[in-house]
């Protein structure tokens, strides 16, 4: 299912409850971010969860990152945020930086693969925000590829590669060619797990402008 983003904020309204109404069902789409399109689903369910890793062909052992629709959020699924990573939201955010922090018990292990954090982004894209928004809590925002091939930039690209997904958000053509930045942070410092969109170079320099 094509879901064409209109040009009448009222017809958006509409769009958002449609996905939002979706995800509800434990259906799997594709939406986009201000990196690459993302594979969206309900991480409170399994069987949500279990469709996603299917479709993307996905090994159990790695971790599924989280967007968010506002940074409120995370008292959903994070059990703490520390100091040094709340001043990385406060320059960052929204925007192409993953932090990855404590997760809550209650998370799935298929988000967490066993590691008891939980990667987190508030996105810089507004409908990435809007969608989360509508939907009342956090979307999984694993990008959408199958495991170890380039992420999809445009909805025809995963309407090809994903014939069975359930729905795409068609927010038109991506012009990142780099993945989001993402982070961890332990110790009172932060560590590189993936460089992308941010330079790791950039976040340290402006934390230490702090």
């Amino acid at each position: 299912m094509l879901l064409k983003v209109p040009l009448d904020p009222k017809e958006i309204e509409k769009l958002l409850e449609w996905v939002a109404q979706l995800l509800g069902e434990n259906k799997v789409g594709a939406i986009p971010t201000e990196t690459f399109y993302a594979l969206a689903c309900n991480p409170f369910s399994e069987v949500a969860l279990r469709k996603l890793f299917t479709l993307k062909q996905r090994s159990p052992d790695k971790p599924i990152l989280l967007l968010l629709g506002k940074i409120e959020d995370l008292d959903m699924v994070v059990s703490g945020v520390p100091y040094l990573a709340r001043k990385l939201m406060e320059i960052f955010w929204p925007g192409p930086l993953t932090i990855v922090l404590p997760a809550k018990e209650n998370l799935s292990p298929l988000l967490t693969a066993g590691t008891n954090t939980i990667g987190v982004r508030l996105s810089s894209c507004e409908l990435t925000r809007q969608i989360a928004s509508a939907f009342g809590k956090p979307v999984t925002g694993t990008s959408a590829n199958i495991s170890g091939q380039p992420p999809c930039r445009d909805a025809e690209e995963v309407l090809r590669i994903f014939p069975d997904i359930d729905f795409v958000v068609d927010g038109g053509t991506s012009r990142q060619v780099l993945p989001s930045t993402v982070v961890g942070v332990k110790d009172n410092r932060i560590e590189l797990i993936r460089e992308g969109a941010i330079p790791f170079k950039e976040i340290l320099d402006k934390i230490k402008g702090q």
